[in-house]
């Protein structure tokens, strides 16, 4: 079945997920920024990286909302974490009545925003620790990938939403897009705020890639401090991680996923080199924020937080 798709943030993970469901036959719109909208209708979307080497031409571009001609089946929201709640405002009027908003974005709290702005039932989000660039306009390139995209429901033990999951799960691995079926979201968004939080401020004010900074001493004795004040707030707001405790989590993180993304370089220093705002706010900051709350300690969440905004504002 062809369904209607919009991307709502067509940079280089909307990019590489609409264009592999357009491969597969869907009928994706991708909103986002010129020229590389104006590269993609003039010549198509080039995908490159690990997951191959593609073409999709058959994309519709918007530069804006004005644009859009819905309904759709389903909306993808990739935007930066602070975008959410404008552009869900701007794009929830065009899902379908039985349509699907999927959010595939870094942080928390979008998935609750997603809910509340659609509804529990049509709400669900993916955990995405797959990376990739726009190299030059109309290509994109996966650059590291170490799991595959987790999907579930926004909010759990809700029927309608459960079985969107599951078909869009589906649809998303037909595509090409490695994707699995979870049932518990939170745990895997939690879990990717550990490694987030860890590497993305860190490799950000120092510049280096994830490998370098797990090869010192002092930059691991940095994130491990920083894990240990992620799961002391996950447990303290009743949040169950995918692995028992912080020292279960660290042999994950060093003996597998650091690995896996070793060369990678951080959004979040992509964003300071480029004069753009970071999502420092929905991860580290949220940790601080969220243990404030709490009344746990978490100070080095709360200094990676401090010298991201202050790289921002210099």
């Amino acid at each position: 079945m062809r369904l209607r798709v919009l991307v709502a943030g067509a940079g280089a993970v909307g990019s590489v997920v609409g264009g592999l469901l357009a491969r597969a036959g869907h009928l994706v719109a991708l909103l986002g920024r010129r020229p590389h909208l104006d590269a993609i209708a003039a010549r198509g979307l080039a995908i490159e990286g690990l997951w191959g080497e593609h073409r999709a031409r058959n994309l519709v571009v918007a530069a804006s909302v004005e644009e859009l001609a819905g309904p759709y089946d389903a909306i993808l929201l990739t935007v930066k974490s602070y975008d959410t709640a404008d552009m869900l405002a701007a794009v929830a009027p065009f899902l379908a009545a039985d349509g699907s908003a999927i959010a595939l974005q870094n942080g928390l709290g979008n998935v609750e925003r997603v809910a509340a702005a659609v509804g529990a039932e049509r709400a669900l989000g993916g955990r995405v620790i797959f990376g990739a660039v726009v190299p030059a306009p109309g290509v994109v390139r996966v650059t590291v990938f170490a799991d595959p995209i987790a999907l579930g429901s926004a909010v759990g033990g809700v029927a309608a939403s459960e079985e969107r999951a599951r078909a869009w799960t589906a649809r998303f691995a037909s595509a090409g897009i490695p994707t699995e079926h979870t049932d518990a979201l939170q745990a895997h968004l939690w879990t990717k705020v550990f490694y987030n939080a860890a590497l993305n401020p860190l490799g950000a004010l120092l510049g280096r890639p994830y490998g370098a900074l797990a090869a010192d001493d002092d930059g691991r004795a940095i994130m491990d401090a920083v894990i240990d004040e992620c799961f002391a707030v996950a447990r303290a707001r009743g949040v169950a991680p995918l692995v028992p405790d912080a020292d279960a989590y660290r042999a994950i993180f060093y003996g597998r996923l650091v690995p896996a993304t070793a060369d990678h370089r951080s959004s979040m220093l992509q964003d300071l080199e480029r004069g753009r705002r970071t999502e420092i706010e929905a991860i580290n900051g949220c940790i601080w924020r969220y243990g404030c709350e709490a009344g746990i300690p978490t100070p080095v969440n709360a200094t990676m937080t401090r010298l991201v905004r202050f790289r921002e504002r210099s």
